[in-house]
C-alpha cells in the first residue's frame, strides 16, 4: 500500500539525509553532488512532487549563479564575451554537430538525431560551478574560460529548447520566432546593464543604511529570484537570468557584503537542487541502443576535453591549463534533462542513462583533473625566488 508522506515531513527528512550524506563524502572522500543526485534518483517516487522541495531547489541553482555574476562587471564581461565565441562555436560544432552525425549514423531520422544532440551539448553549469566552489578552484586561471563557455552555453542552449518545442509540439519554428528569442537574450542583457549603470549605482550606500540582516538578505534574494524569474517568463533559462542579476551588483565597492549576506541561504539550499534533479531522471527496463549510448559517451567526453585544448588557447591559455579545464567541463545536467523531457518512449529512457552517466563520469573527470593533467604535463615548476645574501 502506497503511503503519501507528508510535504513538510518529507522535506525535513530529505534535508537530514542531506547532512548524512554530506559528512559521509567527506570521510569517503567522494564527490557530495554525486550523493545527492543518487538520493534523488532513489526517492524520486517519494518525493518528486514535493513542492517546498523543488521551490528551494530553484532558490539554490539562482543564489549560485547571483554569486557568480557578482564576480563579472560589465566591464570584465564585454572583455570576456569577444574571447570565448571562437570556443563557444567550436563547442556547438562537436557536442553538438557530430553527435547529430553519430546519431544519423545509427539509422535515426532528423529529429531524434538533433534532440539527442541537444542531450549531448550543454555542460551542467550548476554541477560545475558546485564543483569549482567545493574544490576551491575559483581563483585558477582557467576558470574564466570555464564560466564564459557555460554562459555561452546557457545562451544557445534555450534556443534549442525552443526549437525542439516548436518541432515536437506539431507548430513550425519559423526564422521570427529564432530572432524573437535571439531579441528577448539581448533585451534580457541590456536591461541588467542599464539598471546597474543607474538604479543599482549606489547600491552600496543603500546596503550600509541597513543594520538588520533580515532585511538585506529579502533584498539580494528578492533581486535574483525577481531577475531569474523574468528569465523563465521570457522562456529563457533563470540560471542567465541569476547570473545578470549578480552582474548588476557587481559595479559595487565591496561585493563582500552582498557575498555575506547570500552565501549561508546559497549552501542551504543548493544540495536541494541536486537531490531534485535527481528525481527528473527516468528510467525504463533495459538499456536501450548500447552502443549508441557507448559511441555518444565516449565521444561527448572527447569533444568536451578537445573544446577545452583548442577553446581555451584560441582563449589565451596555456596547453596545461586549457587541457585542465576540457577535463573539467564533461558533466552533463540540467539543460540535457529538459531537452530530454521533450523526448518520448525508448529515447527518453536513452537520454536519461545517458545524462546520469555522463554527470558521474564529468564530475570524476572534474575532480582528479589537477592530477591527470599533472601526470601527463608534468607537475608545474614552482619559481625560484631570488634571495639577497647579507653582507
Amino acid at each position: 500500500m502506497h503511503v503519501e508522506v507528508p510535504t513538510l515531513l518529507g522535506a525535513g527528512l530529505v534535508l537530514l539525509l542531506i547532512f548524512w550524506l554530506g559528512f559521509l563524502s567527506i570521510k569517503i572522500k567522494f564527490p557530495n553532488v554525486i550523493l545527492y543526485i543518487l538520493l534523488g534518483i532513489v526517492l524520486a517516487d517519494a518525493i518528486h512532487g514535493n513542492e517546498i522541495l523543488h521551490f528551494a531547489s530553484e532558490i539554490g541553482i539562482v543564489l549560485l549563479f547571483f554569486l557568480l555574476g557578482l564576480e563579472f562587471n560589465i566591464k570584465r564581461l564585454g572583455g570576456i564575451a569577444k574571447k570565448i565565441w571562437p570556443a563557444g562555436l567550436l563547442d556547438v560544432a562537436f557536442s553538438l554537430g557530430i553527435s547529430f552525425v553519430i546519431c544519423l549514423g545509427f539509422g535515426l531520422d532528423l529529429l531524434t538525431s538533433f534532440l539527442i544532440g541537444g542531450v549531448t551539448y550543454a555542460t551542467s553549469s550548476s554541477i560545475t560551478a558546485k564543483l569549482l566552489d567545493d574544490t576551491s578552484r575559483m581563483a585558477n586561471s582557467e576558470t574564466e574560460f570555464i564560466l564564459a563557455l557555460l554562459i555561452f552555453e546557457d545562451l544557445v542552449a534555450p534556443i534549442i529548447v525552443a526549437v525542439l518545442m516548436g518541432v515536437t509540439s506539431g507548430g513550425e519554428f519559423q526564422t521570427v520566432d529564432l530572432l524573437i528569442l535571439i531579441g528577448k537574450i539581448i533585451g534580457l542583457t541590456v536591461g541588467a546593464i542599464l539598471l546597474g549603470k543607474t538604479l543599482f549605482k549606489r547600491f552600496e550606500e543603500l546596503l550600509e543604511k541597513i543594520d538588520d540582516e533580515d532585511f538585506k538578505i529579502a533584498l539580494l534574494i528578492g533581486i535574483s529570484l525577481s531577475y531569474g524569474g523574468l528569465a523563465l517568463y521570457l522562456g529563457l533559462s533563470e540560471v542567465l537570468g541569476a547570473f545578470l542579476a549578480g552582474m548588476m551588483l557587481a559595479e559595487i565597492g565591496k561585493i563582500e557584503r552582498v557575498e555575506q549576506t547570500v552565501l549561508p541561504v546559497k549552501d542551504l539550499m543548493l544540495p536541494l537542487f541536486f537531490v531534485y534533479f535527481g528525481t527528473t531522471i527516468e528510467f525504463g527496463d533495459g538499456v536501450p541502443k548500447v552502443g549508441l549510448l557507448i559511441t555518444l559517451l565516449g565521444w561527448s567526453l572527447v569533444a568536451k576535453i578537445l573544446v577545452g585544448m583548442i577553446g581555451g588557447r584560441l582563449y589565451g591559455l596555456s596547453k596545461r591549463v586549457s587541457f585542465r579545464a576540457g577535463l573539467s567541463i564533461c558533466s552533463r545536467g540540467e539543460f540535457s534533462v529538459v531537452i530530454a523531457a521533450l523526448a518520448t518512449g525508448v529515447i527518453k529512457v536513452f537520454s536519461g542513462i545517458y545524462i546520469v552517466i555522463a554527470a558521474f563520469v564529468g564530475m570524476m573527470l572534474f575532480e582528479r583533473a589537477p592530477q591527470i593533467t599533472n601526470l601527463i604535463y608534468g607537475k608545474p615548476k614552482k619559481k625560484k625566488k631570488n634571495l639577497k645574501v647579507p653582507g
